[in-house]
């Protein structure tokens, strides 16, 4: 159907006005003033948040240091022994700082212990193995939401308490062309490749004989408490790079992290994690930035720990997949989110909210406010099915199929107060047809886009309020989608009219309302709005 927004026709000429003030509420998030370089001291309070939530400190540590030197190193110019006997050391002695001066450090994993702070000075590059055996033995971790027996990490720790990651150094994977580089990521995805019946113990995938060998991450503590990780920059890494699993009380800020040529070089994976804060952070990725996982699967279900209490805060995000990212694992349940005064600047979407229906899990209570999307492909994407190619026929949209402990859910979104500056497209939601997509607000922005809604298939409950919408194309698409309103949403697109496709026996309720004026969208039907 074609909507006419012939009453809006005498507003066209503020076109160029709306434009040069299109980012007014939003002008204060630049990169001057958000991401790593605009970090200050002290953590502000954490205010304002929609949720139950303390504020979190910095783990304190003993007036203790110690300093890795030339003599740390072993016959091989390694320093894994020397510093893993340090950090042991000193942790046992009540804690302290070891220090890694400047310089150029070959190390295999480090294993980061209790009341330890691990701080790199200005000029201090740890620079990790590309070999195999320099992660052995194998331990307890998580790999995309699946408990294994594995590498781990560069830098690891399996339940410490009070430990940190600090400084002005560098944190850098192997050379490109490392072999390790060139190891499969498994045969195909996680949960087909490791049984979930098996035994973790059992579950090694150490590389040898055979084995598979998961790459590790940059720093990954699991089952820790009071984590703080500050200042320090991830580069070339060969997965994901800051990935704290089952932990609680976490802060990551003023880091920045660098893997565009990383396949699965997420940012940072909050993974079943609780009481999270990330501030002031500048990532630029091969993947996903800012990323919030629970489980996957039939593990994810069994283990069953969500990621709950994450706030967000005055962080810039350049390339990546996604801005900020919900899933793709989700078994254990993501609640309690709350994002704002970001700035997301080329990024591949904004928002992205990612499952499969044999996920599992609730994602919902996620707040996004106050933040600026420039040059993004897509602002909004709700991507519930994914591709034939790893999901086989659970990809495929119809027939619905039962619903089951494995059904995802995704719903009570809130995304208000934002800026997209320039994008290709607004939003596209591929939902799941057996649980829809539900209780969704998008409120109080202006926009630039080339198109609008690709499509939006499976939605129930979405609502666009107060919203300015400058776009190049007209066409909008709803498949299956009810209860849908756009109140208060100005439109200026070519002709000034929408051209409207609604189709799906589900259909319904899909409203347009402005001024008093209502119009409801019916298939095959022309409207003057």
């Amino acid at each position: 159907m074609t909507i006419k927004l012939r009453s809006l026709l005498p507003l066209i000429a503020l076109l160029p006005m709306l434009a040069a003030n299109a980012v007014t509420k939003q002008e204060t998030l630049t990169e001057k003033n958000v991401g790593a370089a605009a970090m200050p001291v002290d953590i502000a309070e954490l205010r304002h948040v929609p949720f139950k939530m303390k504020d979190l400190k910095r783990p304190e540590f003993p007036d203790r240091t110690v300093s890795v030197t030339e003599a740390t190193k072993s016959a091989d110019g390694k320093i894994t022994k020397g510093i893993n006997k340090m950090i042991a050391d000193l942790s046992k002695r009540g804690g302290g700082t070891v220090i890694v001066p400047e310089g150029r450090w070959l190390s295999g994993r480090i294993m980061l212990k209790s009341n330890v702070n691990l701080k790199l000075e200005k000029g201090a590059v740890i620079e990790f193995s590309g070999s195999i055996d320099d992660y052995q033995p194998a331990v307890f971790t998580r790999h995309e939401g699946v408990e294994i027996m594995g590498a781990g990490a560069f830098i690891y720790a399996e339940g410490e308490k009070n430990i940190a990651l600090t400084g002005d150094g560098k944190i850098m994977g192997p050379p490109m062309d490392a072999a390790m580089r060139t190891l499969p990521n498994g045969k195909s995805v996680v949960e087909n490749d490791v049984p979930h019946d098996m035994p973790v113990k059992k579950r090694i995938c150490d590389g040898y004989d055979g084995r598979t060998f998961y790459r590790p991450k940059s720093f990954s503590p699991i089952n820790c408490k009071n984590v703080l990780v500050e200042g320090v920059t991830f580069e070339r890494s060969v997965l994901w790079n800051v990935n704290p699993v089952y932990c609680e009380n976490v802060i990551i800020r003023g880091i920045t992290v660098n893997s565009t040529d990383v396949p699965s070089g997420d940012g940072i994976d909050i993974s079943s994690c609780k009481n999270v804060l990330i501030e002031y952070s500048t990532l630029n990725c091969g993947d996903d930035c800012f990323t919030l996982k629970a489980g996957r699967c039939e593990d994810g279900l069994r283990v069953n720990r969500p990621t709950e209490n994450v706030v967000i805060r005055y962080c810039l995000a350049k390339e990546g997949h996604g801005g900020i990212t919900c899933g793709s694992e989700t078994a254990g349940g993501i609640r309690n989110v709350y994002l704002h005064d970001c700035l997301f600047y080329g990024t591949r979407t904004g928002f992205r909210f990612k499952t499969r229906r044999n996920r599992g899990g609730t994602v919902a209570g996620i707040t996004y406010e106050k933040i600026r999307l420039v040059d993004v492909r897509e602002a909004f994407t709700w991507d519930l099915l994914g591709s034939k190619t790893y999901m086989g026929e659970l990809a495929r949209r119809y027939p619905p199929l039962d619903i089951t402990p494995l059904t995802p859910t995704v719903k009570n979104i809130t995304i208000r107060n934002f800026t997209v500056e320039s994008a290709d497209r607004l939003l596209t939601v591929n939902a799941i047809p057996e649980i829809p997509c539900a209780n969704v607000l998008i409120e109080n922005g202006k926009i630039r886009t080339n198109r609008i809604i690709r499509t939006m298939n499976d939605a129930d409950g979405f609502t666009f309020r107060n919203l300015e919408i400058q776009a190049t194309d007209n066409k909008m698409t709803f498949d299956d989608s009810r209860n849908v309103l756009f109140d208060n949403v100005t439109f200026y697109v070519p002709g000034n009219a929408l051209d409207i496709e609604i189709k799906g026996q589900k259909a319904a309720n899909i409203k347009l309302k402005h001024g008093g004026r209502e119009t409801e969208c019916r298939q095959g039907q022309n409207e003057v709005f």
